[in-house]
């Protein structure tokens, strides 16, 4: 907490506890909940300018936050399904009608309203293997409304960057090349190819055995509809709505599970590892980080080839 957040320490408790009381549902969110929210927001849109802002700007700040917005996106960051059912029910509209004023057709607007989901659940992960969503982003200082409109605007921006400058990698393609590869392999060996050969992917053939049997075991251990959804993601190329459509579910609830079948396969690598093979936390951050700057992309990427092969030996082989 900064000094100037310190000067007005009480009065922002204060304010932050009627903040809670205003919502019409809360969705089980406490004052403590909201208060790291509520200093970072008052950090960037006013101590930022005005370090020494007069108490009644400060308290009068934190009286304008939408109470319930906040307080549903915090909920949702808190991994509450039925806030998310919510936010869903309530808000899938206004994504889709944003959506459709910025894109060209219908197909393209349900690309990008999925997209935006799938960015709100946060399918990315950091180098620890913590989701990035972009709920973290709202500061409920606006609608909540009017700041979804703004998010789908700014994906739309960001892919047509993308597209334009040839900068994202084509994984419908990246996907068909690992594919046709890795068909020619067997046995053991570390069979990702991203134009390397696994002994250039992995300083040695121990390591990349050891990562294959853990990876293995992650797969096995999954529910047998978590398979499926990672081969129709991964291996079919579907994309989430139509994931979605075939379970007969919304596809922001397709964005949740795939996120959490990700990130359980990513725990029980890291616990293989640890557990069955001798390595630390240390080589386990280390390697796999050093193994995704060798392939030129996001240790997140990465994980989702070395995914993909080991579905690959089980649909095809």
């Amino acid at each position: 907490m900064s000094s100037a957040a310190e000067k007005h320490a009480g009065g922002i408790d204060e304010a932050v506890k009627r903040l809670v009381s205003r919502a019409a549902n809360s969705h089980g969110i406490s004052p403590d909940d909201l208060k790291p929210r509520i200093n970072s927001a008052l950090e960037k849109y006013l101590f930022k300018d005005e370090p020494t802002a007069e108490h009644h700007k400060v308290i009068s700040f934190i009286d304008e936050i939408h109470a319930d917005d906040l307080c549903l996106i915090v909920a949702c960051e808190k991994g509450d399904d039925k806030a998310w059912e919510d936010l869903v029910a309530n808000f899938d509209s206004t994504v889709k009608s944003a959506a459709r004023n910025i894109t060209s057709n219908t197909e393209d607007a349900e690309d990008l309203a999925s997209s935006i989901w799938a960015e709100l659940y946060g399918l990315r992960q950091d180098a620890d293997g913590n989701k990035k969503s972009k709920l973290a982003y709202y500061s409920g200082r606006g609608s909540l409304a009017g700041w979804l409109r703004a998010v789908v605007s700014q994906l739309a921006v960001d892919q047509y960057r993308k597209q334009s400058k040839y900068v994202q990698i084509e994984e419908t393609r990246d996907f068909e090349n690992l594919a046709e590869e890795s068909s020619n392999h067997s046995g053991n060996d570390m069979v990702v190819h991203h134009g390397q050969s696994p002994e250039e992917l992995f300083s040695e053939q121990e390591t990349g055995e050891d990562v294959s049997a853990a990876l293995r075991t992650a797969i096995d251990s999954l529910e047998a509809e978590d398979k499926l959804i990672l081969k129709l993601y991964y291996f079919d190329d579907l994309k989430l709505k139509d994931i979605a459509a075939t379970f007969g579910y919304h596809e922001a609830t397709a964005s949740r599970k795939l996120v959490r079948i990700q990130t359980e396969v990513r725990k029980c690598v890291e616990k293989e590892l640890k557990k069955h093979h001798g390595w630390s936390d240390g080589e386990v951050k280390k390697y796999l980080a050093d193994a995704a700057t060798k392939l030129g992309v996001n240790l997140e990427k990465m994980l989702a080839l070395l995914v993909l092969v080991a579905l690959m030996q089980d649909f095809i082989g």
